[in-house]
């Protein structure tokens, strides 16, 4: 089976699989970056988060929290207040985390040409922990991230271990965060436009002079459409890609099953 072949039916049965993600449906901010990747013939989503606040209960035996092994107290993709993460921290037995986490995106890319082009619009809006990672049977995987996170210990074996005043501080920060992230998902977003749009105008005319604009140019701003997009898969725990401090192109190899 030739590489583009089997790229289709990879597209074909992810995209028919059911959502198994704790929320089940496609966050309301990456709907349209979805729809726009998915309804091209070069790329599929895998899996994606827009953003979030979390408070997770972990384990008591260790400071480091595993989503798998915890408690997840509050979960909310819109800034967050601190009554409702104090009402939220009385439930917990273990360790109290609250987390930043900004947008992860995958994608399933055809060629590496198109992960280059995802990777660029991706460095260019701020999202420069993204990389590309390459299996051994083909696959071409690009992860769309950024490094603006936050993490912060509040309780130990149940016991709040910082003031409701530190707590409101730690909101303030995290909703900064989020708002931040919601000005480079827009971003991205238009400027994906403009260089899918440019790619299409370039192989429609391979022998034609075309105009070159780097993708950080584009500041134009388009009416977003919340309709219905390609069936994805949007699994929380996907495993994230390895990171990598250069912007730059990362490749790792898998097992011959990957």
């Amino acid at each position: 089976m030739d590489r583009s072949a089997e790229f289709k039916r990879w597209k074909a049965q992810c995209q028919s699989k059911a959502d198994f993600s704790r929320k089940g449906s496609v966050d309301e901010d990456v709907v349209d970056i979805v729809q726009l990747l998915n309804g091209r013939e070069q790329y599929f989503t895998t899996s994606s988060c827009a953003g979030r606040i979390i408070l997770l209960d972990g384990n008591i035996n260790g400071f480091e929290v595993q989503k798998q092994n915890c408690c997840w107290l509050l979960v909310t993709h819109k800034p967050c207040v601190k009554d409702d993460v104090i009402v939220a921290l009385k439930k917990a037995n273990g360790d109290a985390v609250l987390k930043f986490e900004p947008l992860i995106l995958h994608v399933q890319c055809r060629q590496l040409q198109d992960a280059q082009i995802l990777h660029s619009v991706a460095i260019d809006s701020g999202f420069r922990n993204s990389g590309i990672t390459v299996g051994k049977r083909g696959k071409i995987m690009l992860a769309i991230r950024s490094t603006h996170g936050l993490e912060v210990p509040l309780s130990h074996k149940g016991k709040l271990m910082v003031t409701e005043e530190y707590i409101d501080f730690l909101l303030k920060i995290a909703n900064q965060k989020m708002e931040e992230n919601k000005k480079r998902i827009e971003r991205f977003y238009n400027c994906l436009q403009h260089a899918l749009e440019k790619e299409t105008i370039t192989n429609s005319h391979p022998k034609g002079k075309i105009k070159d604009k780097n993708y950080s140019s584009c500041t134009h701003k388009k009416k977003r459409n919340p309709e219905a997009y390609g069936k994805c898969i949007t699994e929380e725990n996907d495993k994230e890609l390895e990171n990598d401090d250069d912007p730059g192109i990362s490749v790792s190899f898998f097992p011959e099953d990957y």
